[in-house]
């Protein structure tokens, strides 16, 4: 009986040693043939309108510390912001970004940017660029980064060199010269 027990737990053991080597968590291992990178260069500019009618950002959450705060540290913004060729209002739509935003302070006012910049005209419609960056939006030029995409712009890289345009209590207009890496 003892010696039954013992080969029939050889067995088993051997048995569940084959089920492990044949299930995998992953599919059969391909020769990688990747597509050509290209670089493309983007200029366009942002158009965000603070209120109004029509804003196209609004604060969504604040800490109940900064309240009476003249700073709006840890203001959170949602942003629907439009896209143009220009940076005249008749200027050409040719997408949107879409977002948050998170306003931190300190000796200068810092944001930190989470948008999808989608283009709804021309040659990249229907696709989009990520940047996730921080953004230290009193600065006339900054830059931040591209960190992905998709559509023609399917797993993207690069950065955005932002300049401010305009700049007052009820609008901002932001000039972007984008270079993007992709495949």
């Amino acid at each position: 009986m003892k010696g039954t027990i013992l080969v029939l737990t050889w067995i088993l053991i051997i048995y569940l040693s084959q089920i492990a080597v044949q299930s995998h968590y992953y599919s059969e291992i391909l020769p990688y043939d990747p597509e050509p990178v290209k670089l493309t260069n983007l200029h366009f500019y942002l158009h965000e309108t603070l209120n109004g009618q029509n804003p196209t950002a609004v604060n969504i959450a604040q800490a109940n510390i900064t309240n009476n705060s003249s700073v709006p540290f840890a203001t959170l913004a949602a942003v629907d912001d439009i896209l143009k060729i220009g940076p005249e209002d008749n200027s050409e739509v040719i997408g949107n970004a879409q977002g948050l935003g998170l306003l931190l302070a300190g000796n200068t006012t810092t944001g930190v940017m989470y948008s999808d910049f989608g283009f709804t005209a021309g040659k990249f419609n229907g696709s989009s660029i990520s940047i996730f960056s921080r953004n230290t939006v009193i600065e006339a030029g900054r830059e931040v980064a591209v960190v992905g995409g998709r559509g023609k712009f399917r797993m993207a890289k690069g950065f955005a060199l932002l300049t401010t345009y305009f700049l007052n209590a009820t609008a901002v207009i932001i000039e972007f010269n984008v270079t993007v890496i992709h495949y």
